[in-house]
């Protein structure tokens, strides 16, 4: 029997009550952390690249404890959490020159995957300094590439896990509520788009758009250990057009609610935003209903 209770898409049931209150019983010198990585491994609740889905399940049993159905045991410790107390990327000062040439003069580009790297403290301060949204460490698989000219940089995209349920995406690919749930990270969503203010070059966006669609899947799976089949994008109407992924060749595929993931009200609480969306090969359909590969 289902119950109230659902967290990250997974509503909870009786017998997961009743399944996770006879782990605890079974091992009651275990912590919190032991406790969840055994319920990891015994439900297989692991990330392609192998790594448990540790986190997701802390926050499932705790939702669980809070509710009533299941007493963890005590917490032995409060970890930092980095998410809270992270601070704002340092400003890291860059050559400022204006850029102002064409396409064909600029090249050869250079697209640099920082995650990870030295690199990436140059990214995070960039996308601080100068994107409108500012700096917002990524959750889940990401990726982050800072695009150079003649050892300058002139852009920066961030790739990130793609939200839940988007109603006009998940109409338009034409899979299930079940499907989505297990082919999610088959999409990628780009979260950050920045052109340096100062670089002002006809067409380098969309061609920026171009060859990132062209090697993201194939870097993404030598991370996370598999592909992906789509990308996808939110543009505030009311700053942009969205033009540059037009000029890209990306797909207008409706719009977003305006309610946000977790809204309880059923009303529009931000602005509405154009979903964009970009099929890496023409099966994509059967490549995101079909399972990973």
């Amino acid at each position: 029997m289902d119950l109230e209770i659902k967290y990250q898409g997974r509503v909870a049931t009786s017998e997961d009550v009743a399944f996770i209150n006879t782990l605890i019983a079974e091992n009651p010198d275990d912590s919190r952390c032991a406790l969840s990585k055994k319920l990891c491994k015994i439900w297989g609740w692991v990330q392609p690249n192998g790594a448990l889905r540790d986190m997701v399940c802390r926050g499932f049993m705790l939702q669980l404890h809070r509710a009533g159905y299941i007493t963890l045991p005590p917490r032995r410790c409060t970890p930092n959490n980095p998410l809270l107390n992270r601070k704002k990327p340092a400003k890291i000062k860059i050559d400022e020159t204006p850029v102002s040439t064409t396409l064909s003069r600029l090249q050869p580009l250079k697209f640099l995957q920082v995650r990870r790297t030295p690199s990436e403290k140059l990214f995070n301060s960039l996308i601080e300094q100068y994107h409108y949204l500012g700096y917002c460490h990524p959750v889940g698989e990401h990726l982050k590439y800072i695009v150079f000219a003649q050892q300058r940089p002139i852009a920066c995209l961030s790739w990130s896990s793609a939200p839940r349920h988007i109603g006009c995406r998940d109409r338009f690919i034409g899979w299930s509520k079940d499907i989505r749930q297990k082919n999610l990270s088959l999409i990628a969503y780009n979260s950050r788009f920045l052109l340096l203010p100062w670089v002002r070059i006809s067409h380098l966006a969309s061609h920026i758009l171009g060859r990132m669609a062209k090697i993201l899947s194939s870097e993404w799976a030598t991370i996370y250990n598999h592909p992906i089949y789509f990308l996808e994008t939110f543009v505030d109407k009311e700053r942009f057009r969205g033009t540059c992924y037009r000029a890209a060749n990306w797909i207008l595929i409706g719009e977003t609610t305006g309610r946000g993931k977790n809204d309880q009200t059923n009303k529009p609480n931000r602005s509405i935003k154009a979903v964009w969306g970009y099929p890496l090969s023409k099966n994509f359909r059967d490549q995101l209903s079909g399972g990973p590969r």
